[in-house]
């Protein structure tokens, strides 16, 4: 998973955001600021987020994720101002939404985001299609538009026809949808998920991440996503932000906290982790030591396999498209036997997604010594996995006798 690049300013920027309850909440943040702990003023009230910051581009989708008490929620709602930070600031698409007036807060909450809930939060006097269409009859969109664009939405995530029916009509799944269908009807800048998926049964919990990174990749939305689920974080986020009690202890991809916890309560949360479950080809890919034209001939490939201290070199059009790889022995026996192209010395090289989970690899990985290639969807090459390196983001980095456990299993 790779973090999304803006030119402009990010869509969601948090600055030094405490958020606190209590009869003197200003009070309590200025304590934590001399250093007072959390616990130390539980007396005085709940420090639910604590000196918070850090940035979304626009398209990522970033994961907050936190044990319950860890004030993630609290984080959620104070991005769109439903409950206004204590002390620091919120920015939306370069605005600070903390300085704006009430009636400015409300347009920013109408026009630029929109909510999921865990409890799906359907009207339930008013139909699937109604539902869908709320935030767009808030906004003061005609009748006809909201109704194209509700069904539109309800299609987006498989409802398409359940427009008439009533949401205690629908399994969970299905109002979940449902919720969905909603914030994207909106089409607004942001969506905010809180807890979205936490109330569902697994298998329906799947498909809803499923439909959601099909969607994201279909539409590129800004999302900041609230779980206590750390699978389902590191399946979903381009980046993670790890809550403790108030204070985000760790922001980075699925790769950067599994293999470089910032502190032992991290640590412990990934241990137990299915890295093989987690980790998708693109996190552990790496650039091609040279690639090897398809116009060129075997004295070129050997030459560069000497040049470079390989044994395998990908094979690719002026496009950038993979056609295979050619091995050491080939080359060597073609440059012998006067070959002026790689003609029938072009073997083939397995490919997969940037997006391929790594267990699905292993198999793949065991049957050539080459390794894979990593392509997009056009067939040009993205990276390669050399074997050693699936190996190596296979063990975990804190167990010992891994790697020789899964070499085994691929036949390194």
């Amino acid at each position: 998973m790779k973090t999304n690049e803006s030119s402009g300013p990010p869509a969601v920027r948090v600055q030094n955001v405490y958020k606190a309850f209590g009869r003197r909440p200003q009070n309590i943040v200025q304590k934590l600021k001399d250093g007072a702990t959390r616990d130390e003023l539980k007396s005085q009230g709940t420090a639910a987020v604590i000196d918070a910051s850090f940035e979304v581009p626009a398209g990522e989708i970033f994961v907050v994720m936190g044990l319950s008490g860890s004030g993630k929620s609290t984080l959620i709602r104070t991005l769109n101002g439903i409950q206004p930070p204590t002390a620091g600031s919120v920015e939306l698409s370069g605005e600070d939404i903390t300085a704006v007036s009430p009636a400015r807060l409300r347009a920013i909450r109408r026009e630029h985001t929109s909510m999921v809930f865990q409890h799906f939060a359907l009207l339930p006097h008013r139909t699937v299609g109604q539902n869908a269409a709320y935030a767009l009859e808030v906004r003061g969109v005609s009748r006809s538009e909201r109704e194209r664009r509700a069904e539109e939405a309800l299609s987006m995530v498989g409802l398409s026809g359940y427009g008439g029916f009533r949401p205690d009509e629908l399994s969970g799944g299905m109002r979940q949808r449902v919720g969905l269908a909603r914030a994207l009807a909106a089409e607004t800048d942001l969506m905010l998920m809180d807890e979205a998926f936490s109330a569902l049964d697994p298998l329906i919990r799947k498909e809803m991440q499923d439909q959601l990174l099909e969607l994201q990749q279909e539409l590129g939305k800004t999302i900041v996503f609230i779980t206590h689920d750390l699978n389902e974080a590191m399946r979903l986020g381009n980046r993670i932000a790890m809550m403790r009690d108030g204070r985000i202890v760790q922001i980075g991809t699925t790769e950067e906290i599994l293999n470089d916890p910032a502190n032992d309560y991290v640590a412990q949360f990934v241990q137990d982790v299915d890295r093989t479950r987690v980790l998708t080809a693109g996190d552990v890919m790496e650039p091609p030591v040279a690639l090897l034209g398809a116009e060129q001939g075997p004295r070129a490939a050997h030459r560069l396999m000497r040049q470079h201290q390989t044994t395998a070199l990908c094979v690719v059009d002026k496009g950038r498209k993979l056609q295979g790889v050619v091995y050491e022995s080939d080359a060597a026996e073609g440059v012998s036997s006067g070959k002026d192209t790689l003609d029938g010395l072009i073997r083939p090289m397995p490919a997969t997604a940037s997006t391929t989970v790594l267990a699905e690899l292993i198999n793949a990985a065991s049957e050539h010594p080459a390794g894979l290639a990593v392509i997009d969807q056009a067939g040009r090459l993205d990276g390669v996995i050399p074997r050693i390196t699936l190996l190596n983001a296979l063990a975990d980095p804190t167990a010992t006798g891994s790697v020789h456990e899964i070499s085994q299993e691929v036949g390194a």
